[in-house]
């Protein structure tokens, strides 16, 4: 019969931010392992998640990461703690990967990305492997345009004639919960100066259509407004007016960040829906491939939005 792993012991948590640690504390609560069954983390980072199973005595347990620098800070972290574990550099979108997922594995995965769980998704349904997955970032894709994964989620888009772009999937992972106040803040901060620059561009090119300008980190942003219009215009080879309102300037940004806080009420609406049918077709994936299959939620969405489980198995 499956056993519930056991919970990851407190001493673990050193390296590991309080937040991800109750979410790997919670995802771990959830992960259902048969006897015998050896462990495979995709796409493991430093291994947190993996040494947290490992030291339940679930073994073997394997990490796999592209990055041979996590590779290596995931694998001594482990020696220290004592935990039996290993961090394979493997890049899970290449062919070889397939050697890690052989019959009495158990595949877990939290929170990857886009592509890298559909890779996932695939895999387990070609070898039959068990999963235990939390999707995230479904936006990060190749795809141009959203294409279902299931036959059944296939059939609807076209009865329907629904076409998601990046910028629809992206609205799924949008909720903000889990933010400091000071982020938030900043956030907003950022976004209000984006605006504000946004008509400033307009006016300076000519030309009434949106400029893209590369993302900052929100600790690398400039002391003010008009600091931040400078950085920007350098970025896109623009010549500012030497003579300007920067406070008006500023404030019209902060006027149309609140202009697009009350359209975005209406759309977030769907956020959460369009999340559930976009891991419902992944669930559906899974049952076309034969496979029992368990949707649901691992943890409470004040500690993570993206708290939904998607577990399968052939048994």
């Amino acid at each position: 019969m499956p056993a519930v792993a056991a919970p990851p012991p407190e001493r673990l948590r050193l390296h590991v931010g309080g937040r991800k640690w109750r979410q790997i504390t919670a995802f771990v609560s959830r992960v259902h392992i048969v006897p015998g069954q050896s462990i495979v983390e995709w796409c493991s980072g430093k291994g947190h998640l993996a040494r947290a199973l490992a030291d339940g005595r679930y073994a073997p347990v394997t990490g796999l990461e592209s990055d041979a620098r996590l590779c290596s800070e995931g694998q001594a972290l482990a020696k220290r703690q004592g935990v039996h574990m290993h961090l394979q550099q493997q890049d899970v979108l290449a062919h070889d990967v397939l050697r890690w997922l052989r019959p009495g594995t158990h595949v877990v995965a939290l929170h990857a990305c886009g592509d890298l769980h559909l890779r996932l998704l695939e895999l387990v349904a070609q070898t039959g492997c068990a999963l235990s997955l939390a999707p995230c970032c479904y936006h990060r894709t190749v795809h141009e345009q959203y294409q279902p994964v299931s036959e059944s989620g296939r059939e609807l888009a076209r009865r329907h004639a629904l076409v998601l772009t990046r910028q629809d999937l992206a609205l799924a992972v949008q909720e903000t919960v889990t933010a400091p106040c000071h982020t938030q803040r900043q956030r907003r901060r950022a976004k209000a100066w984006r605006l504000g620059f946004d008509l400033l561009q307009r006016e300076i090119r000519g030309v009434d259509a949106y400029l893209p300008i590369p993302r900052l980190r929100y600790g690398d942003l400039p002391a003010d407004f008009q600091g931040f219009c400078r950085w920007a215009a350098n970025e896109k080879q623009l010549v500012l007016p030497s003579i300007t309102d920067w406070t008006a300037r500023e404030r019209a940004g902060w006027r149309r960040l609140e202009e697009v806080e009350r359209l975005e009420q209406v759309r977030h609406l769907f956020r959460r829906p369009l999340e559930v049918w976009l891991a419902l077709d992944r669930a559906r994936r899974l049952e076309e491939a034969g496979m029992r299959v368990d949707l649901g939620s691992f943890c409470d969405r004040e500690l993570t939005p993206r708290n939904l489980l998607l577990r399968a198995s052939r048994e």
